[in-house]
């Protein structure tokens, strides 16, 4: 769960790229770390959806069952996202709100999949005589977590070290790399 929250927290299109642009506007690295905590809020509640799902579901269908559905989601949802990786959406500003940033974060985090990719450990983790909600709200925590440092330190690091000018440069498409990941995920959760 850290594992999938750190390279959560690397994509830009999770957040830190965002937090960043608003700390560039206002010369300020108190205003990253201000909007890293609702972005951080938004996708926790994206991927507590899933995690709510799967414990429900859990009590209907078999975990093996819910595994297989998952994997199959995780891969049409990975194709799709491989077809469309280069279209981004348009309709957000710059000028947000705290608010605004929590609901931008979770419906960013639900159209990445987010919480798709981590489905089948979830599963996995609810895979129990008597599931709980407990073992879900840790994991979940711990994947906000790590995606919460992670987004700080890149943040961090591009605010005081290296500058836009490698944004430019060097940028890395990481929605081809998520819409693989997910293709990857699916498999493995399908095998």
């Amino acid at each position: 769960m850290a594992a999938f929250g750190a390279y959560h927290g690397l994509n830009p299109g999770m957040g830190w790229l965002f937090a960043l642009s608003l700390g560039l506007q206002r010369r300020s690295e108190r205003a990253i770390a201000l909007a890293l905590i609702p972005i951080a809020a938004g996708h926790a509640a994206s991927v507590a959806i899933v995690a709510g799902a799967v414990l429900a579901l859990g009590a209907l269908v078999s975990p093996r069952d819910l595994e297989i559905a998952s994997a199959c989601v995780l891969l049409a949802f990975g194709a799709y996202k491989l077809r469309t990786y280069y279209r981004h959406p348009r309709w957000v500003g710059m000028q947000v709100s705290m608010l605004d940033l929590v609901w931008w974060s979770f419906l960013m985090a639900t159209a990445h999949g987010a919480g798709l990719m981590i489905a089948p450990t979830l599963i996995t983790l609810s895979d129990t005589p008597h599931p709980d909600s407990a073992p879900l709200a840790l994991a979940v925590a711990i994947h906000t977590a790590a995606m919460l440092a992670v987004m700080a330190l890149v943040s961090w690091i591009v605010y005081k070290k290296v500058g836009l000018a490698v944004l430019r440069t060097s940028w890395v498409n990481f929605d081809l790399i998520w819409a693989v990941a997910l293709l990857i995920v699916g498999s493995v959760a399908l095998l």
